[in-house]
């Protein structure tokens, strides 16, 4: 059975080689405005479970290295969710991670260099920086939605993906 790919063919921007997809989002940032009901964070969330147990992903479209950025991110979000009691505590949690320092591709602590190409100009190493920032907001907000639901208590069925290694790499280094 071969992984899931990205529906979101036609990006309306291209930083490297990695779609700049519009999403709904709360936070602010450069990330164009969505209007339709399903975005690739929601696409991304769908297939997660699916997807997570690739070693191998091959990428079709540059919205598919979005996606595995965002399948990555996931699993991060969950490694800390897996320490957090309540649901406050894993929304300061996940505010924490996304604001915190990452690397992009072209960085030399990026795990995917291979498969991802860094931003041609400064001007886009800050835009794709800001891009992935709101981008990491969105998707701890959303995932904490999913883990804690509406009563407030973490999710089996979410928390035991945290262990898992999409193409066996991860956005964090090791130990952490």
């Amino acid at each position: 059975m071969p992984a899931y790919h990205s529906s979101f063919l036609e990006a309306p921007q291209i930083i490297g080689n990695t779609a700049v997809l519009p999403f709904r989002t709360q936070f602010r940032g450069p990330a164009p405005q969505h209007n339709n009901d399903q975005d690739i964070i929601d696409e991304a969330l769908y297939y997660f479970k699916a997807n997570v147990f690739f070693r191998t992903y091959e990428i079709k479209s540059e919205a598919d290295r979005l996606l595995i950025y965002i399948t990555l991110y996931i699993t991060e979000c969950l490694k800390k969710l897996q320490k957090c009691g309540s649901k406050n505590q894993a929304q300061n949690e996940m505010k924490t991670l996304a604001i915190s320092r990452f690397d992009i591709p072209g960085d030399a602590g990026f795990p995917l260099n291979s498969v991802y190409s860094k931003p041609t100009n400064q001007n886009d190493i800050e835009l794709f920086r800001a891009y992935l920032t709101q981008l990491r907001q969105e998707v701890g907000h959303r995932v904490c939605e999913k883990v804690f639901g509406d009563d407030g208590k973490p999710s089996k069925w979410w928390l035991c993906f945290a262990k898992k290694k999409f193409m066996d790499k991860s956005l964090s280094a090791p130990g952490q």
